[in-house]
């Protein structure tokens, strides 16, 4: 049972004035009808750090895309999979483990960044590419449709994506979608031709240096973690680029105090719940997809067992070859089992 009090205490580290007792009692009951749904249907449940602060708490794994995935592979004994993210995160899940069920909460929660790459638009660009320049590899940013990933030679995430460019035969690389993240890639590896596929997540893009600037300068002590989709001029005054979970990790065992995670807001409200006593400033955007998950949705998504993801096996296949290409290049040990048997052909 959750004890409204106590709730209460956690969740106002990340809004005081909103979450006060009498809202804490609701979500209370909810978490309670979900953490019993979850018994019920044999469900583990995974969210993502952008999430709603309530949904933190009865998430059973919390991470970035990636490390939801890698969760997502090593379900064994439950049946279903209920993914508190957007869709391209959930149709990930689908493909490293095929077998179970995946439920996304609200099938309206996509990606505007995702959505900048179509399928169609990206087998055109690399027919020209390739006629041009012959020497080319695709690939993509974790941020897009598993129909997308499956027409791509790697995968990549913020994390591994320089690592992944870098390990690639080819000095031609066209990267998708996300056109900062590829500035990154190309400011590290000056020895590549990367080519950038003009999309932005809206959030890291609203983002601007004057606010960034601004907060240093009444905190100089502050350390500024910004995420490789911010723009160029923005990551230029971080302390250090990081994917979400390597903010996390960097706050946890940094000896500073005062951090400004600069991204999307729900990690500095997770920051701020599982690391009281440092300070998180706050220079972030809301993401309006991630939000639109809430308990509500899952508690229906609980009883209903919908909605729930399905892919064509062929670009379930064709994604999981752009996956496993992924791991092979970067961390071959932590290569979920449902990847080896993927060809690379």
């Amino acid at each position: 049972m959750f004890d409204p009090m106590a709730l209460r205490e956690r969740l106002r580290r990340a809004d005081p004035d909103y979450y006060t007792l009498e809202v804490c009692d609701r979500l209370a009951g909810q978490l309670d009808r979900i953490e019993s749904l979850k018994r019920e249907r044999n469900a583990v449940l995974l969210a993502h750090n952008y999430q709603r602060p309530e949904v933190f708490e009865i998430a059973d794994f919390t991470g970035d895309s990636l490390g939801l995935s890698l969760e997502a592979a090593m379900v064994r004994e439950a049946e279903t999979i209920v993914f508190c993210g957007v869709h391209f995160m959930a149709e990930t899940a689908k493909v490293v483990n095929p077998q179970r069920r995946v439920l996304l909460p609200n099938l309206r929660a996509g990606c505007s960044l995702a959505d900048t790459a179509e399928e169609t638009r990206l087998y055109e660009r690399i027919e020209e590419l390739r006629r041009d320049l012959g020497d080319l590899a695709v690939v993509c940013y974790i941020n897009t449709t598993a129909a997308v990933k499956a027409l791509c030679d790697a995968c990549c995430t913020s994390a591994n994506a320089v690592a992944v460019v870098r390990a690639l035969p080819q000095q031609n690389v066209l990267f998708l979608p996300d056109r900062n993240l590829a500035r990154h890639v190309a400011n590290q590896l000056p020895e590549k031709n990367v080519i950038a596929w003009e999309g932005y997540c809206y959030v890291h893009q609203e983002i601007d240096p004057e606010t960034i600037a601004g907060i240093r300068q009444t905190y100089p002590d502050l350390k500024v973690l910004a995420h490789p989709e911010c723009r160029d001029d923005v990551v230029r005054l971080a302390d250090a680029a990081l994917s979400t979970s390597g903010m996390v990790e960097y706050a946890r065992k940094s000896p500073d105090r005062q951090f400004l995670a600069v991204t999307e807001c729900g990690l500095s409200d997770l920051l701020a719940i599982e690391v009281p006593d440092k300070q998180f400033l706050r220079a972030c955007r809301i993401c309006r997809f991630m939000k639109m998950i809430t308990l509500d949705d899952i508690i229906r998504s609980l009883e209903c067992l919908q909605p729930e993801i399905a892919l064509p096996a062929y670009v379930r296949e064709g994604a999981g070859r752009s996956l496993r290409r992924m791991f092979e290049l970067t961390t071959p040990d932590r290569m979920p089992e449902a990847l080896y048997g993927v060809s690379l052909n």
